[in-house]
């Protein structure tokens, strides 16, 4: 038997009230009639009456919504059939709802304007937002919402708004903006999965605010990071020019080459050896991971490093940019200790996908990201949390536009990366039938990093981003310099990477400029280090071009280095190999 709602628990139907906090009322009719008062209406005149009565059907309404949100939780024993069902009634349910708020604007808007205010008042306040945003509900896309503030309901409900207690208002758009929370959503979606209620994300304009906003929020002074050896140069600048300063917070700062499991387990039982006094006084250690890597597309035995991490109570961090939620989705482990604690991404990577704006978002526990003042979860206060802590204060916020160009980007993700991996099996296997050639790609059969990949990659496929080096034709540097000049407009000469064109650069002399020689030495980085961040052209028109410009620059220094790729015949019967291997294993995982 239902529940009669005029006497559920006063906090639930006191929610709705606008005066929430300060109410004695307890049930429906009460609240409806403590409300007419506060804004001045008589309840027993004609017009009070009828608001009191829907005001009181309203409370009522609210209780019996609250019933049903209390069901959520028996979605996953549901048959599909009984879902689509669910979700369809409770959408034109939105609908009703909003057809009330709609019923309500004409005699909203009169009121509105029976207000005796002057022609320059009228025009600067202009029409009241509430009569042009019911129609938004019903964008078939997230509306972008530009505007720095909001309105809100009355005092209580704002009051509490500043304690993230109150959902239906954000304030400030520096902290909260609804097109930035649809994407949020979105990003948790295709991260977690099933688990996705467990999780919560926030944007930032860029993904070094995102990396930087995560580690002040995690890392006290004399802190230990144990970082894996190749991340993205901007991300090395940061740990060890800034966190690992003695002057700034002196963080302790620890790399670890391997990518497996085992090896992980060796360098964390000697980095945890090395600082166990500071350990002993309270300091923590993190792990901050990049898989798959840059500029290599390495990639790291994730769940099993999490494992290690968290036997020891110690939080990982995960730059997931390269694989996107297509290739890796490490929140869905069914093990939670095999799960990172954070995942980081660059949207302006491959996740937007149009090279067009910068974004970055980060991924996390819920009670992590986000509790109410005042509240606590599982040892974490609301004051650490990353919303409070950081994203509340630093305002590196991420605004409508860019957000709205990451969700539409994200909507072509799938199609883009699949026909970028096909491109990267095609390219690097072009480029390793040169003898002179080196190249670091996990989509070659026999690379050593080839077990990870098919490991820990959707369908085995490899990131779409991997180097070579031309050490071994021990080519002039003037005589590399003009063949990678000549390498325009087929390929890109842009840095960044997640666009539809192929880019290239050189690690050396740009992205990994910060690492001092014996860094870029460690990090296998040379003057002939090429990165590759593959497209979605033609692989035809990459492969005609590069030998083109072998041809031009490098056979004038190194006699017939262009006649050692495969021949044409050859590269044609690889593009249509990989090609129709990839879509069937595709379709088989559908």
């Amino acid at each position: 038997m239902a529940t009669n709602p005029s006497v559920l628990q006063p906090s639930v139907l006191q929610r709705l009230s606008p005066v929430r906090n300060s109410t004695q009322c307890q049930d429906a009719h009460g609240l409806a009639q403590e409300q007419l008062l506060h804004f001045g209406i008589d309840p027993g005149s004609e017009y009070g009456q009828a608001l009191l009565q829907a005001t009181t059907h309203l409370y009522q309404t609210f209780g019996e919504l609250n019933q049903v949100e209390a069901l959520n939780n028996t979605l996953d024993s549901l048959p599909q059939t009984d879902r689509i069902s669910y979700f369809n009634a409770k959408k034109f349910l939105c609908f009703q709802l909003a057809k009330l708020i709609d019923t309500l604007q004409p005699s909203l808007r009169a009121s509105y304007q029976a207000l005796n205010m002057d022609v320059s008042s009228r025009a600067v306040k202009g029409d009241y937002p509430l009569f042009a945003n019911v129609g938004a509900l019903f964008s078939a896309t997230p509306a972008i919402v530009r505007t720095a503030t909001y309105l809100y309901a009355c005092t209580e409900w704002v009051e509490d708004a500043f304690k993230g207690m109150e959902s239906t208002h954000p304030i400030y758009s520096r902290l909260l903006n609804p097109t930035s929370i649809s994407l949020a959503n979105t990003i948790v979606a295709l991260e977690a999965g099933k688990y996705a209620a467990d999780y919560m994300a926030w944007n930032f304009n860029s993904g070094m605010a995102a990396i930087d906003g995560l580690l002040s929020n995690q890392l006290r002074h004399g802190d230990i990071l144990l970082a894996s050896r190749n991340v993205y140069g901007g991300t090395f600048q940061l740990i060890n020019d800034y966190y690992a300063r003695t002057d700034r917070l002196n963080i302790q700062l620890e790399w670890f080459d391997g990518y497996s499991g085992g090896e992980f387990a060796e360098r964390m039982k000697a980095v945890r050896s090395q600082h166990q006094q500071a350990l002993n006084k309270g300091k923590r250690l993190f792990v901050y991971l990049e898989s798959p890597c840059n500029p290599h597309g390495y990639v790291l035995d994730v769940p099993e490093i999490c494992r290690i991490s968290h036997q020891h109570n110690h939080l990982v961090m995960l730059d997931s940019t390269l694989a996107t939620p297509f290739l890796s989705r490490p929140l869905r482990h069914p093990d939670k200790a095999c799960r990172p604690d954070w995942v980081i991404h660059s949207y302006t990577k491959d996740i937007s996908g149009g090279g067009s704006t910068t974004a970055g978002g980060v991924i996390g526990e819920s009670c992590r990201m986000f509790l109410p003042k005042g509240h606590q979860h599982n040892g974490i206060n609301w004051d650490q949390t990353l919303f409070w802590d950081v994203y509340y204060i630093k305002g590196a916020f991420l605004d409508a536009d860019k957000a709205i160009e990451v969700i539409n980007g994200i909507k072509t993700l799938e199609n883009r990366m699949l026909n970028k991996c096909i491109n990267t099996l095609v390219f690097s296997e072009f480029l390793d039938s040169h003898p002179m050639i080196n190249v670091n790609s996990h989509g070659l059969k026999d690379h050593p990093n080839r077990e990870l990949c098919q490991k820990n990659l959707y369908l085995g496929l490899p990131s779409p981003l991997f180097s070579i080096d031309m050490e071994q034709a021990n080519l002039p540097r003037e005589a590399f310099v003009r063949f990678f000049d000549a390498m325009e407009p087929v390929f890109g000469h842009m840095v960044s990477l997640g666009q539809s064109n192929t880019l290239v650069l050189c690690p050396a002399l740009t992205s990994h400029s910060e690492l001092d020689e014996q860094a870029q030495s460690e990090a296998h980085i040379h003057l002939t280090t090429i990165r590759i961040a593959m497209g979605d052209e033609n692989p035809r028109d990459l492969i005609s071009h590069f030998r083109d410009c072998a041809k031009l620059h490098i056979d004038p220094v190194s006699t017939g280095f262009s006649d050692s790729f495969m021949p044409g015949e050859k590269v044609e019967e690889l593009i249509r190999s990989v090609h129709l291997s990839v879509h069937e294993k595709h379709l088989e995982q559908q």
